[in-house]
């Protein structure tokens, strides 16, 4: 292990105001954790990570930390932040595969949950645990989502999420791969089946165009297509990737790796939009960003650009006549959108200006009984912000059926 993270322990402060729980979007009790792993109570500090995020180790691994937790420590102002992410990964790393989890009686009532990404799987475990029945419905083959099939295998393992698999079968959720809904099955068809609160989670898988000549050619790719199977992709030694920010990185990186020899993101601003550690990976890797590169035309010989320069501040004062990047291939990196299967197959659900899942801030759609959050309805998110978001909903949701059943009134 790269960090020691025993060592990495012993230098926690703890702060009286602890910034670096501050700094996280869960709000992850990281003095606690790190006062019961000093004390041997590595489980007890497992089993309160994954009661606050049951992604805990997979955050532990693909949040940006230096914007977060770590970039709040108070011992990184004049030296080097505890490395948090390390402790958080060697405790919920360890618990995930013998979690002792709680479970209310069960109250009969049935919870289906479409997509199998960080929030699907956020309110599967929460409401399993609250008592609830509760099915999976994943379109592919195995759980995880934009997890498993857009972060590549060097920043999250997949057996991780095999893992994760395991725990929730033997939490008693029901698992049904390759069903789409919207397609094989429709939600009406699960409200007649007795699915009483309906959970959509279905990510934002629809690649956002960049709407310029060129862009249907046969050496032209979206990101997030490539990350789901690169290994069917040639993409040659010249590539030249449209975007800047974490899926842009992921997708350099793993050009190199499959046997790329040079590998170039063009940003079109003054910086890019991932993180610090991630592009410092990323240079070390060797992918080259140009900045200010802005695409006007994709041919068959590569990217006609132009050059923007920028003052201090980072506005663009002038910019250079078109030029042609030669490439072998070009990926298109801008950022997804929702696909709308669902929608269409669904009487009174409403899409928001964003072409999004309309929710109110609990996570209530337009129809009665079924919920959204993560991408599809707040856009494409961090895995911890998706994760915080699906916990207010599955509260929502909890709430709902609650008074279905007559358990509370309002």
């Amino acid at each position: 292990m790269a960090v020691h993270v025993v060592k990495e322990a012993r230098r926690c402060l703890h702060c009286k105001n602890p910034m670096c729980r501050t700094g996280c979007p869960i709000n992850t009790p990281i003095p606690d954790m790190i006062e019961l792993f000093r004390n041997q109570h590595k489980a007890e500090a497992g089993a309160m990570l994954f009661a606050n995020n049951p992604l805990s180790v997979v955050c532990s691994l693909v949040c940006n930390h230096e914007n977060q937790c770590e970039g709040h420590c108070v011992l990184g102002r004049k030296g080097e932040p505890v490395h948090i992410s390390s402790i958080e990964n060697y405790i919920s790393d360890a618990y995930l595969d013998h979690p002792q989890l709680e479970k209310e009686p069960r109250k009969g009532q049935r919870v289906g949950i479409i997509g199998t990404g960080p929030a699907g799987i956020t309110i599967a475990v929460v409401l399993s645990q609250r008592g609830y029945d509760v099915t999976l419905f994943e379109s592919k083959d195995k759980v995880g989502g934009v997890l498993r099939y857009g972060i590549p295998e060097f920043r999250l393992p997949k057996s991780i999420l095999d893992r994760y698999q395991k725990q929730l079968v033997n939490m008693g959720i029901k698992i049904r791969p390759n069903t789409v809904i919207g397609r094989d099955l429709t939600v009406d068809d699960m409200q007649r089946d007795g699915y009483e609160a309906i959970f959509i989670g279905t990510g934002v898988w629809k690649p956002k165009q960049l709407g310029i000549k060129g862009e249907s050619l046969g050496h032209v790719h979206y990101a997030i297509d490539y990350l789901f199977n690169p290994d069917v992709y040639d993409l040659g030694d010249e590539v030249v990737i449209i975007g800047a920010g974490n899926s842009a990185i992921d997708v350099a990186r793993t050009a190199l790796r499959k046997g790329s020899r040079h590998v170039y993101i063009f940003c079109r601003d003054s910086k890019t939009a991932a993180g610090e550690r991630e592009l410092d990976y990323a240079i070390a890797d060797g992918v080259e960003i140009i900045y200010g590169a802005r695409t006007r035309e994709i041919t068959d010989d590569g990217v006609i650009y132009t050059k923007a320069e920028f003052d201090e501040e980072g506005r663009a004062v002038s910019e250079s006549e078109p030029a042609l990047f030669p490439a072998d291939s070009v990926i298109v990196a801008i950022s997804q959108g929702a696909q709308n299967r669902i929608v269409n197959t669904t009487h009174g659900l409403e899409m928001n200006d964003r072409n999004l899942l309309k929710t109110d801030d609990h996570g209530n759609t337009t129809r009665e009984g079924i919920f959204a959050a993560g991408d599809v309805s707040h856009g494409a998110k961090t895995v911890v912000e998706a994760v915080r978001n699906a916990k207010i909903v599955a509260e929502e949701m909890d709430h709902y059926l609650s008074l279905k059943a007559g358990r509370i009134t309002e």
